[in-house]
């Protein structure tokens, strides 16, 4: 493989390593939600409170059915990083080709069942009359695009599994301004509302995903990669199954008891739909700073294993971890403190920001173990274990979220009560994780003959 963007993830120091690997990969994170966030404040200020909350009353649901593709394309990152630790270049092109075909055709199947079933589902959620036709008309546009978007979240996780997190970032600044541009090209001067919004999400996700095909035509030596040779092998399909659906399942489940808060949130009316999308669009800027670090820990485990090098996994746990905490923790408290300026840049209704600002201040403080539950789930994954921590997050977040919607909250039903299913299930899941990411480390050390890095 060409070392020009070729990370060494199996011999320290790593400190350094893992920075350089996060780093692109949390700016493109930012970037994407910056691009996002360009989306929710087009229609805020310039097609009103309804748009708004049209655009957010979607979130869930969007992340709902594309989790379980989202999920497979993480076990193609996790084969992926391992072949390139094992250093078996005919098993890294067989598993490139059946990631790429297997994003594709994911794609598809996910804009047949988007485009089909929305307006059905949006409905099920309680979406108000009010808003309901512009919520469907966007999710239908939008999942248009998801045959681009599955092909670009396929690739770009073949190119992380071997270090290269920077040309990712090139893709989507470059395609992210055509997207910020367009919205405001179709939104302003054609006033296109949420019609505008998705056409210009679909627009620029079709230009990351040619751009990634092109990438491997160019540098398909590197991986393996020929469009002849492009389908799924059984071996390395089974292989990403295997890790894939686990934890596509489990964002599936996490995403189902989201849809159901989501449900909840609105039969409280547009102004708190509107208030509560605002103020989750900050959670997610500590989510993808976290997550970028999720992302290494799960690479650099990854290769170590499949290099057979289970004494680097205490290096990288605790460097990975250490790294996340700082930044969860400073954004966090920028987020406590400046959140009703945050608020601001969404919208101009005290409704609206009230809500947003009571979310903020109860969720904050307690934002950290989001981070740290999903990163501890991530290196259980690396691991090459995907069912487990799958069954431990049912429990520990679905679960419980659903019982204190349908048990507690009933008691005092108010949005301040529902907000506390979130730190609430955070904590629980996180220890639970990190009992079992423990467990499942010291049996690979064992398997491996080495002396476990308790």
């Amino acid at each position: 493989m060409g070392t020009k963007n070729f990370v060494d993830m199996t011999h320290g120091p790593f400190g350094g390593k893992i920075v350089r690997f996060a780093l692109p990969l949390m700016l493109t994170g930012i970037l994407q939600l910056v691009y996002n966030t360009a989306d929710t404040v087009t229609v805020g200020r310039f097609a009103g409170t309804n748009a708004l909350a049209a655009v957010g009353s979607t979130g869930s649901l969007v992340t709902l059915l594309l989790n379980i593709f989202v999920g497979m394309s993480m076990g193609a990152g996790v084969l992926s990083a391992r072949c390139i630790g094992s250093g078996d270049r005919a098993a890294l092109g067989r598993c490139v080709n059946t990631s790429l075909s297997l994003g594709l055709i994911s794609g598809v199947l996910a804009s047949l069942i988007g485009v089909t079933l929305s307006g059905v589902l949006l409905t099920f959620m309680n979406v108000d009359p009010a808003v309901l036709p512009l919520s469907t008309i966007y999710l239908r546009i939008y999942f248009l695009g998801s045959p681009a978007q599955m092909f670009y979240n396929f690739g770009a996780a073949v190119l992380r599994s071997s270090g290269d997190t920077k040309r990712p970032l090139y893709i989507l600044l470059c395609t992210g301004l055509v997207n910020v541009g367009l919205n405001l090209y179709f939104v302003i001067v054609f006033g296109l509302g949420v019609v505008g919004v998705a056409l210009a999400t679909i627009i620029s996700q079709y230009l990351s995903a040619i751009v990634v095909l092109a990438i491997f035509i160019k540098n398909g030596a590197d991986f393996g990669f020929s469009l002849r040779k492009m389908r799924p092998y059984k071996r390395e399909l089974l292989a990403i199954v295997k890790i894939g659906v686990p934890a596509g399942l489990q964002n599936s489940m996490f995403s189902i008891s989201n849809v159901i808060i989501q449900s909840v949130t609105n039969s409280f009316g547009p102004e708190a739909m509107a208030g509560i999308s605002a103020g989750s669009n900050y959670d997610a800027y500590i989510y993808v700073a976290t997550n970028a670090f999720t992302q290494a820990g799960i690479t650099f485990t990854s290769q170590n294993v499949g290099a057979r090098r289970p004494d680097n996994l205490k290096t990288v746990y605790r460097k990975t971890l250490s790294f996340a905490v700082v930044i969860g923790l400073v954004l966090a408290a920028v987020g406590f403190f400046c959140r009703r300026g945050i608020l601001g840049i969404f919208s101009e209704d005290e409704g609206v920001i009230a809500v947003g600002v009571a979310r903020m201040a109860l969720v904050m403080p307690f934002y950290i173990f989001c981070s740290l539950q999903d990163m501890t789930t991530g290196f259980i994954r690396g691991l090459g274990k995907s069912t487990s921590p799958m069954i431990v997050s049912v429990i520990g977040t679905c679960a419980l979220r659903l019982a204190w919607i349908w048990l507690a909250l009933p008691l005092n039903r108010t949005l301040t009560m529902l907000f506390i299913a979130y730190p609430l299930s955070w904590f629980v899941t996180y220890v639970m994780q990190t009992a079992l990411y423990f467990y499942e480390r010291k049996k690979i050390c064992s398997a491996m003959a080495l002396p476990p890095a308790a």
